[in-house]
């Protein structure tokens, strides 16, 4: 018998504790609810509070108004917002210019006496001017004349006209006017500094008896991070009048409860662990899919990740790569102190790189690639920095096509360089040949006369076939020498097809190839070129040319150590010579080098002479040839402060003469070329 009362005892001792705890289960959850629901509305509060200051950081920025519009609009938008106790306006030092008090409060506050230096109002400013926007300092308590006093805060703003726009918040107005009123009821809602001191707060007291729930949010505000607080408050849970009734109805609800919340929180892992992997996957095969090589960093600089792109990049494994911090493997041994030291002082300064700069890794196999990174800070979840990220882009393809590309239209230009001078040769060679060889047969003739001595009787026929032979040497000079003339028109004025072409087509046609060898030689290029400029009559190809070559050789007077400014000038301009009927255009190169010598301005258009020992001294000459033959004409001057300017003419487009007018002075930069 005892032993089933033992039994039954335990059994309802069982049963008691079951429904006890199913009972005290009940309660938690609803204890939970009841603070999920808090910490919703206090995360409500804080975004609808954030919202309001940035509304209001805009209707300040657009009250912007100069000196005189100034009272009148910050009297409208005081009005409008009862949470502002002042608006300032001070110059770029802090000091005070002009300010409105809010009509709600007349004179509460001392604020005339408040120094225009203090820490938070510098600091914030400071902010404000740096990141181009508001920026708020720490709250601060303000002593009232007549006693007491209120915490106030204060957001500064650059000002469009010079200075600062400062708005003066009360805190306690700040949260009845920008929250909803309904948060108020029941509850308590707090402003607190980062280490739990009270601010502000507003609400309903807490009444006797009650349970205390609370909840908090960080306000991050630009410059300024304040805590929001909730305290609610709960009557504890009641039993139910009949604890019979109220124990089985709760073991009943709580153990559907149960099942319910066990299912919809397996469901909802399930479905959280699938996307989970689902994004995972999608990661990975994103980042195995791009170019771009990605690497990331720990604040102590130990790479973290590295992905496929940059593995293939530097010929290292991701095993081999992850771990190393000081030192990395793909760096340069003669270029690892110089990479260490920028890593460290980047690291201290937190300054990121998204503009990116160029750098050179090693590859394992010790070939060398130029890379461009990009570097930006690792944001955690939390809002705090764990590394850095970079992005590296190969440059090895591009530099290679740029260099294929260069060293083909240096070929090019080489080639048009001395098609001119192998035309010319070729023509001479062919046309000469004849007469020089029957000059040299009867020169070799005459000194054979000459050296065999005459026979009796025959002196009078030597002498006359002496004198055929130097009638012949004299015929075959004169035929050289009109072959020499001959080549020289076919050169000067030969006939070859005009177009009108505009001058900004010209410029346009030869920058590809400027710029090139402008980026070589870190020069560079300003191109002016007015709008309405008449177009040209010209044979295209050569006018380029010369361009081109002119071009070429102011760039080339700037290539010295000594020139800290390289700037190379080119432009086009109307010039008008007696009267409208004959109109010109007049392109200019200009360079600021060191200038053309006397000596040399004296055979600067002699054919053959150069002072670069791998110039062919022919460009300049061919140059002013081709400007002629336009009925232009090609000259130089000193340029101020320094350097040479190459000025010539074209015919514009209609005009009746083709005399080239006298060049006018030129006062822009100009360009020393070195024939």
């Amino acid at each position: 018998m005892w032993r089933r009362w033992f039994l039954w005892v335990m059994l309802a001792v069982l049963v008691t504790g079951l429904l006890i705890t199913v009972v005290w289960l009940a309660g938690r959850h609803e204890i939970e609810q009841v603070q999920q629901r808090l910490e919703r509305d206090t995360a409500d509060a804080t975004v609808e509070l954030r919202a309001a200051l940035a509304r209001n950081l805009q209707s300040l920025q657009a009250t912007d108004a100069d000196a005189q519009r100034f009272p009148a609009e910050a009297a409208q938008l005081l009005r409008n917002h009862r949470e502002w106790l002042r608006i300032e306006r001070r110059d770029a030092s802090l000091a005070l210019l002009a300010a409105e008090d809010t009509p709600y409060r007349p004179h509460p506050l001392d604020l005339q006496q408040r120094p225009s230096s203090l820490p938070e109002l510098v600091q914030a400013c400071t902010a404000a001017e740096r990141q181009r926007g508001g920026a708020y300092a720490p709250s601060h308590y303000l002593p009232m004349p007549g006693g007491g006093g209120v915490e106030v805060l204060e957001v500064c703003l650059p000002s469009r006209h010079g200075g600062y726009l400062i708005a003066l918040y009360s805190l306690r107005s700040m949260l009845t006017e920008l929250l909803d009123a309904r948060m108020t009821r029941g509850q308590e809602v707090s402003l607190l500094e980062l280490d739990g001191t009270r601010l502000a707060s507003i609400g309903t007291a807490r009444r006797a008896g009650n349970r205390i729930f609370t909840a908090q949010q960080a306000l991050e505000l630009p410059g300024l991070t304040l805590m929001l607080r909730v305290d609610g408050w709960r009557s504890a849970p009641d039993l139910f009048p009949n604890l019979l009734t109220g124990l089985v109805t709760a073991m009943s609800i709580a153990l559907v409860s149960v099942l319910v919340l066990l299912a919809r929180d397996t469901r909802r892992r399930l479905r959280v662990e699938h996307d989970l992997s689902n994004t995972l996957a999608f990661r990975k095969a994103m980042e195995d899919s791009v170019l771009t090589g990605l690497r990331a960093r720990d604040l102590d600089g130990r790479v973290t990740y590295v992905n496929a792109a940059f593995c293939d990049m530097v010929g290292f494994t991701a095993e081999e790569l992850l771990g190393h911090a000081d030192e990395m493997p793909y760096w340069p041994p003669e270029l690892a102190a110089e990479y260490r030291n920028r890593q460290h002082v980047r690291q201290a300064s937190g300054i990121t790189a998204r503009e990116g700069h160029e750098s050179v890794f090693r590859r394992k196999d010790g070939t060398r690639v130029p890379v461009l990174i990009f570097e930006t800070p690792l944001i955690d979840d939390r809002r705090v920095q764990t590394g850095w990220m970079s992005a590296i882009v190969d440059l090895s393809e591009q530099r290679r096509i740029e260099e294929l590309s260069r060293a083909s239209q240096e070929r090019l230009q080489a080639t048009a360089r001395l098609a001119t001078v192998g035309e010319m040769a070729s023509l001479l060679s062919h046309e000469l040949n004849q007469p020089l060889a029957a000059i040299a047969s009867y020169a070799t003739g005459s000194l054979n006369l000459l050296e065999t001595p005459p026979l009796p009787g025959q002196e009078a026929e030597d002498r006359r076939q002496l004198a055929l032979a130097m009638r012949r040497i004299a015929e075959q000079a004169e035929r050289a020498g009109r072959v020499i003339r001959s080549v020289h028109d076919f050169v000067r004025r030969r006939e070859r097809a005009r177009e009108p072409v505009t001058p900004r087509q010209l410029f346009e046609a030869v920058m590809p190839l400027v710029q090139l060898q402008a980026r070589k030689l870190d020069v560079r290029i300003e191109l002016h070129v007015p709008a309405g400029l008449p177009a040209v009559v010209c044979d295209r190809s050569l006018v380029e040319q010369v361009l081109l070559n002119l071009a070429r050789n102011g760039m080339q007077a700037m290539d010295r150590p000594e020139l800290r400014r390289r700037v190379l000038t080119l432009s086009a301009a109307p010039v008008v010579a007696g009267g409208e009927s004959r109109r010109w255009v007049a392109f200019s190169v200009a360079d600021e080098g060191t200038g053309i010598d006397a000596e040399v301005q004296e055979r600067l258009f002699t054919p053959f002479f150069t002072t670069r020992r791998d110039g062919m001294g022919l460009g300049l000459s061919l140059c002013r040839t081709v400007v002629e033959q336009h009925g232009g004409a090609l000259e130089h001057a000193p340029n101020q402060p320094r350097g040479t300017v190459f000025r010539f003419t074209l015919p514009a487009a209609g005009a009746a003469a083709p005399a080239a007018p006298a060049a006018p002075t030129i006062s822009s930069p100009s360009s020393p070329c070195n024939p």
